[in-house]
């Protein structure tokens, strides 16, 4: 693992491990994908001078009319304010991809964005569903053996429904028909929804998993013992 210095936080994104006790899933007016690399950074007890960081996936519009970052962490998409648990990780603010520049509330430009998206599409409700594609190469694990066995699906894209609740799409491979697959394809199905789901992870624990790293492995063997 890499790890950012709390006083030099720089150093590359740290893909969490530890199982959350409470979910942190928001409710949700509207999506604004994060295209310039944005990243949040979190802490816990384990590694008090340490701080990690994850790829920002979006910017989300909540009811309560905040806007945060929202990250895939472990079997949810959740907001910066929900990695609260002190036990397993605690938010501290966002920074900029390479830099030190680092701030806690949501940029002016995505707020902005935000404001007029929804006086444009209204809330949820009104408009169905909205959908943003992946950007920041979050697979799906998926196991029914305990984990024994391992079979990773690439996230496809993530649907707003008209409650506010997220899904992350994944690809039916038996409805492909037609490649590559993009948001709104009808091959798409909730991951969540699927037999075997079990957690959501960035592509650099992704592709360690694809290789057989011992050291996520390792990972994998103590979220089965421990969530």
């Amino acid at each position: 693992m890499v790890r950012a210095n709390r006083q030099d936080p720089r150093g590359s994104n740290v893909i969490p491990f530890t199982p959350r006790r409470r979910s942190g899933k928001p409710s949700i007016l509207r999506l604004s994908p994060e295209y310039d690399g944005m990243e949040l950074l979190y802490a816990n007890d384990q590694h008090p001078d340490t701080l990690f960081s994850l790829k920002i996936l979006a910017w989300a519009r909540l009811e309560d009319g905040t806007t945060q970052a929202l990250v895939p962490w472990l079997r949810d998409l959740v907001t910066a304010s929900a990695l609260s648990d002190p036990l397993n990780g605690r938010w501290e603010g966002y920074r900029l991809p390479d830099s030190d520049y680092l701030f806690r509330d949501a940029p002016e430009h995505k707020v902005q964005e935000l404001d007029a998206a929804l006086r444009f599409f209204g809330k949820p409700g009104d408009h169905g569903c909205q959908e943003i594609p992946d950007t920041i190469g979050t697979h799906a694990v998926f196991s029914q053996d305990e984990f024994e066995t391992l079979s990773l699906m690439e996230v496809v894209s993530w649907r707003v429904h008209g409650d506010g609740t997220p899904q992350a799409m994944v690809a039916d491979e038996a409805a492909v028909t037609q490649t590559p697959v993009l948001p709104g394809d009808a091959s798409l199905v909730a991951a969540e929804q699927q037999e075997g789901f079990r957690y959501f992870f960035q592509h650099g624990i992704a592709n360690r998993l694809k290789e057989h790293d011992p050291e996520a492995l390792a990972a994998i063997a103590m979220l089965a013992a421990r969530y």
